[in-house]
Order: structure tokens, then C-alpha cells, then sequence
């Protein structure tokens, strides 16, 4: 930990497998992340990590090694409510990139005007203890309800048992709605704990949309975190129109066993093995919600 007293995240694996399982083409990462350099985008004073730089640069060498050609930025805590850098990564995709902005109460219609027109999609709240915990939620609902005429979503990053408490809030919400990193369920609960069984009852209202990511997150084995698999299965049953995957590159804030993201890609095939549903997670499910304008390969 530095003398600031700010935690430093580990690194991601630098040594990227070749997975043996081949996306279709337009293959969409829809969770991931750009950080810094924080020489040219600084992080949040006030943030509650500093991650290692894993710039764009880095990021497209993955996607070229996972067979990757689509994505979606997450703009993390760590960079505050500053969008540059994804805005900046945005700019250069030629349209096969999207993003998930943070934004403060006192964001103006001109800044949401440009975040638009820069390619950015919706607004996402951290609830994660670690993180924060709950946001002002009078902020929260004036947020939600200013991005709605802009056709946007909320995404929404819950420790499991957050579940519990907001699942009327849930039901209330007037957008479409993302629950990340299947709500963060610990397998070894079970497939039956109760905040599972939320999420599985959320995830069939018509505006919920489920990220089947962070399989290393709510694994209790470790690598290759096969023992999420039938989590990520029941997602995807449920809501199979509803459902985005991602690796969360390069994986702020791992504790114990960081993943290498060509095991995350060998996943998928384990999550179905049903060509016409994988393309339908993959391409068809992310390019409805968010618009891409690159046409797939």
C-alpha cells in the first residue's frame, strides 16, 4: 500500500492465452476497462484504488489475441466522473466501441448531449461496500430519470445480498436496467441462496439485462472457475435475449486468483454450447443495446 494510504490493485496476467474457443464474428467484450496512463488520464484523487496502467494499447492487443473485435468501456471508479479516457478510446474505434459513463448530480443536458454523441450508452452505480457502498439515491433516481430520454441504461454493480434489499427499487426502475458480474453470488452458497433467486426473478422482467462476467469474482475454487458455470447457465436460460458477457479486463480489485482472460473466453462454450445462442450473447444481444456501428467481420 503507498504512503497515500490508496490500495494498488494487481496487475492483470500479461501472458494472454490463446483461447481454444473462436468467437463469432462482431464478438462483443461488454465489461471492460481502461485505465490511464495515469501520466495523461490522471486517477481520482479521491478514489478508493489505484490500478496499475492498462491502457488502450494493451487492451487491443487482447482483443486481438481473445478474437474479440467489439466492446464496451466501463468508465471505473478510479478515473471519477472524468469519461476521457473511454471517450478518447471511443474516438478511435471506428465505431466498434460503446460506453458506460460515471457521472455527478451536477452534470449538465450539454454534457449528457456530448457523452451521447460520444458513443456513450448509460450511467452505471457502484452499491459494492469496498467501493463506496449505497449511493445517494435521491441522486441515483434523478440521474435514472434525466438519461431516459436519451434512450440510455443503468448499470449496476451489488454485492449479493444488496439483492435483497433493492429488489423493489429494481422492479420501479423506468429504464433498461444491467445487473453486473451475475450480482456478485458467492457459488459456494449454492445455486439455491436466496439472492440468486432474486436475481433469477429480476432477470425475467423485460427491462433487466444480466452480465454473465466475473466468473472469477464469485468463484470459490479458483482457476479455471468452472464452478460458475452453472450460475452463468441459469443467467442465461433465464433472459437468453437479455444476456452480455465480458471479461471486466483488466480486473480491478482481485483478491486471490487473477484470471487469465483466455481461460474467461474458454468459458463461454461451457456456459452453452448452442452456436445460434453464443452469437446471440456475443453479437446480437450487445449490438441491440448498443448500437454499433462497425459492421462485424
Amino acid at each position: 500500500m503507498p504512503l497515500s494510504g490508496i490500495p494498488v490493485c494487481m496487475a492483470p496476467d500479461p501472458d494472454t492465452k490463446t483461447p481454444d474457443y473462436q468467437p463469432p464474428p462482431g464478438a462483443c467484450d461488454a465489461h471492460c476497462h481502461i485505465f490511464g496512463p495515469g501520466a495523461v488520464y490522471p486517477y481520482a484523487p479521491g478514489r478508493s484504488y489505484t490500478p496499475p496502467d492498462a491502457p488502450l494499447s494493451r487492451f487491443k492487443a487482447l482483443q486481438s489475441t481473445l478474437g474479440l473485435t467489439r466492446a464496451v468501456l466501463v468508465n471505473a471508479s478510479c478515473h471519477g466522473t472524468d469519461n476521457t479516457v473511454i471517450l478518447d478510446a471511443i474516438a478511435e474505434s471506428g465505431g466498434s466501441y460503446r460506453g458506460v459513463a460515471n457521472v455527478g448530480q451536477s452534470v449538465s443536458d450539454d454534457e449528457f448531449a456530448r457523452l451521447n454523441d460520444g458513443g456513450i450508452r448509460g450511467i452505471r452505480f457502484n452499491f459494492v461496500r469496498h467501493l463506496g457502498g449505497t449511493p445517494d439515491m435521491d441522486v441515483f433516481h434523478d440521474l435514472v430519470e434525466r438519461i431516459a430520454p436519451l434512450g440510455w441504461h443503468v448499470v449496476l454493480h451489488f454485492d449479493a445480498v444488496d439483492l435483497l434489499e433493492f429488489g423493489d427499487m429494481l422492479r420501479s426502475l423506468p429504464v433498461p436496467f444491467i445487473i453486473d458480474h451475475m450480482g456478485r453470488v458467492p457459488t459456494s452458497d449454492g445455486l439455491d441462496q436466496k439472492p440468486f433467486e432474486i436475481l433469477l426473478e429480476t432477470a425475467r422482467m423485460d427491462n433487466c439485462w444480466i452480465k454473465i462476467c466475473g466468473a472469477e469474482r464469485i468463484s470459490s475454487a479458483g482457476p479455471p472457475f468452472t464452478d460458475a458455470v452453472p450460475f452463468a447457465r441459469a443467467a442465461l436460460e433465464t433472459a437468453p435475449d437479455r444476456t452480455l458477457w465480458g471479461t471486466d479486463w483488466p480486473h480491478p480489485n482481485i483478491a486471490k486468483h487473477m484470471p487469465n482472460d483466455g481461460d474467461l473466453v474458454d468459458l463461454i462454450p461451457l456456459y452453452t454450447s448452442d452456436a445460434v445462442l453464443q452469437r446471440k450473447v456475443l453479437v446480437d444481444n450487445p449490438h441491440r443495446l448498443y448500437g454499433f456501428t462497425d459492421q462485424p467481420e
